[in-house]
């Protein structure tokens, strides 16, 4: 059963760390992200976790726990309701959020996409060889590298869609 005293859990021995109690966490910053919050009831707790983070360089920071309940409620929204600022809505009454990337590039652009074969010549030719037996021609390269520009305009297009700026596997029709 947990004590009202405790304000988290070690994350190595999960023993509670008081409210008020000095605890330590890991110099390295993916370790202090909001999600990831590792924090150690000692410095020994936080050594087993060092072969497993496999830090190139990492100290035991020492912290003090928020003394009392209230600060910890109190800081508790801002820490996972993923706002930015604000008051919070529950999850289920806020609606689903789009993020306009960027505008489309007009069709006129200046600067226009490079047209350099985008195709691996020994590796298509590769392929086809051992797939039929047959040679391909360079002529080749020029039709298949406009196919995939065409393809990946269309998977560009579907992550601004969506918000992103990275271009994933779902993107490609």
């Amino acid at each position: 059963m947990e004590s009202d005293r405790t304000w988290r859990r070690c994350n190595a021995c999960k023993g509670p760390i008081e409210l008020g109690a000095i605890h330590w966490v890991c110099s390295v910053s993916t370790c202090n992200r909001k999600r990831t919050g590792m924090v150690f009831c000692n410095v020994d707790c936080w050594e087993i976790h060092l072969p497993i983070a496999n830090h190139r360089e990492a100290w035991a920071v020492e912290k003090t726990a928020p003394s009392t309940r209230e600060s910890v409620e109190s800081a508790a929204p801002s820490a996972g309701s993923g706002s930015r600022g604000g008051e919070s809505k529950p999850t289920s009454e806020r609606p689903p959020q789009r993020r306009v990337v960027r505008p489309d590039p007009p069709a006129s652009s200046s600067n226009p996409a490079p047209q350099d074969v985008l195709i691996v010549a020994s590796r298509l030719k590769d392929y086809v060889r051992e797939r039929s037996g047959m040679n391909t021609s360079d002529r080749v390269l020029e039709p298949l590298s406009k196919i995939v520009r065409q393809v990946c305009d269309e998977a560009i297009a579907n992550a601004r869609r969506d918000g992103r700026k990275t271009v994933l596997d779902r993107d490609i029709p």
